[in-house]
């Protein structure tokens, strides 16, 4: 990227919030208005599960396979107006989905450089730090990367930079970084661009989606964010003109102070202090974020770790009429005594009061009673589970039924964090000339204050 003594601010857009978002969203954000850089973020801790439970199935899997699709509606307008595309889509197999992007390009007859990061899986590590504390049954651990290596692809010319697990934020960072020649000493810089990451990353979050004063905007379609971030780290939040939704200091508020917690953000490149932002409304749709300041980045990185806990089933009885609570303790009592024999290791029981009195229809007079079973073992939770609920048909409350026939029984994963020196993982950035290039950890590190 090139740099001047008074750089132009660096339009940074977001196009995805997590895998499964906006489908259009990337042709949308490319066509309706410039930019210089699109990030996509795609995973969430449910997603490494996800891909997790994919890569076992085939190992050739791993990275969210709609970006793929979402990019070949519109790699040729990357191509004609010099967009770089910076996403977390490579997920648990990055190198896999930039052979792919590469695949795409040639058979577009595109000569767009593909750039990717490695270094976070550490179950490709043997001998990863701390792996003994893991347990059993782990089926990924994963760190969180900066974006240091992001930074280090596009210096070396990438147009596509595709990352495994790192940061939310970092995709944001890494970019700006590049294109203003930052260094990891930069902190009160890095930490402006972090805190515009996090504004970004959720998508259309910050441009009134979730938002809890949703009546004052039109909101059925709101646009995704863009941020014009400038040399000092300070950013503008707004979006392409005409597009729905609202960029207002409440929006960007809510989502500054989205999974946040204490005022230390604390981040593998920088700690970003959220007490020093300073929010303005410059116009409509036009947030400046500013004044944030940045400290030296903690010694570890943080590791999510996803397990698979065992299976889960459900079975919802509907409740209707009078004596509610008497039905429900007599559901509950009747298949705890048929499944006494073998229960499930853990059953959950939840009474909904939808119902209303004086209902003039049965599904306004209704309450819902659901049972969630989980167990290690899937037999334990399925059909015996619904042979003993549906077993109840002709014997139990009057007006018995259930929401739908019981179903089998579903896995479900168990999320958990650690952390690893930082000096401790391999993080790589794989150039587009087939080069490799060890990203070193921060030079300077501090143990923030409890």
């Amino acid at each position: 990227m090139t740099h001047s003594a008074h750089p132009a601010p660096l339009r940074v857009g977001n196009a995805s919030g997590f895998y499964g978002d906006r489908f259009s969203a990337v042709r949308e954000m490319l066509s309706d208005g410039p930019l210089d850089v699109l990030t996509g973020d795609y995973l969430a801790e449910l997603t490494m599960l996800i891909l997790g439970r994919d890569r076992l199935r085939d190992p050739a899997a791993g990275y969210a396979r709609t970006f793929p699709r979402q990019l070949a509606e519109c790699l040729h307008l990357v191509a004609e107006r010099g967009v770089r595309v910076v996403t977390n889509a490579g997920g648990l197999n990055p190198a896999g989905l930039a052979e792919e992007l590469r695949r795409l390009a040639r058979r577009e007859g595109l000569g767009i450089p593909v750039a990717y990061v490695s270094g976070d899986d550490l179950l490709a590590h043997p001998g990863a730090a701390g792996r003994e504390s893991w347990g059993e049954g782990v089926l990924t651990a994963n760190a969180y990367l900066g974006g240091h290596g992001i930074t280090a692809c596009l210096r070396s010319g990438a147009q596509l930079v595709v990352t495994g697990r790192v940061t939310d934020a970092a995709l944001v960072s890494g970019a700006a970084a590049a294109h203003f020649g930052w260094d990891p000493g930069d902190h009160d810089r890095l930490a402006g661009a972090v805190v515009a990451g996090h504004l970004l990353e959720c998508g259309a979050q910050v441009t009134g989606g979730n938002y809890s004063d949703f009546t004052a905007h039109d909101v059925r379609r709101p646009g995704f964010p863009l941020a014009e971030i400038g040399a000092d780290g300070s950013a503008v939040l707004t979006k392409h003109p005409g597009t729905g939704g609202a960029v207002t200091t409440g929006t960007v508020t809510a989502q500054l102070l989205y999974e946040t917690g204490p005022a230390r953000y604390l981040g593998p490149d920088v700690v970003a202090r959220l007490d020093t932002v300073r929010l303005a409304q410059e116009g409509p749709d036009r947030v400046r974020v500013h004044g944030v300041r940045g400290e030296a980045p903690p010694p570890t990185l943080k590791v999510g770790l996803s397990r698979l806990g065992g299976h889960r089933g459900e079975v919802v009885f509907v409740l209707t009429g009078l004596d509610i609570p008497a039905k429900a303790a007599l559901v509950r009592a009747q298949l705890t005594e048929a499944l006494a024999e073998r229960p499930p290791a853990r059953a959950d029981w939840e009474l909904v009061r939808t119902d209303h009195p004086d209902a003039a229809t049965e599904e306004t007079a209704s309450a819902l009673l659901r049972l969630v079973v989980r167990d290690a073992d899937p037999e334990a939770v399925g059909r015996r589970i619904g042979a003993a609920a549906v077993e109840l048909g002709l014997a139990g409350y009057p007006g018995f039924h259930l929401t739908a026939p019981p179903g089998r029984p579903s896995p479900y994963g168990v999320f958990t964090a650690t952390a690893v020196p930082q000096t401790a993982v391999r993080h790589t950035a794989h150039l587009a000339d087939g080069t490799r290039v060890a990203i070193p950890p921060p030079p300077h590190t501090a143990t923030p204050p409890a």
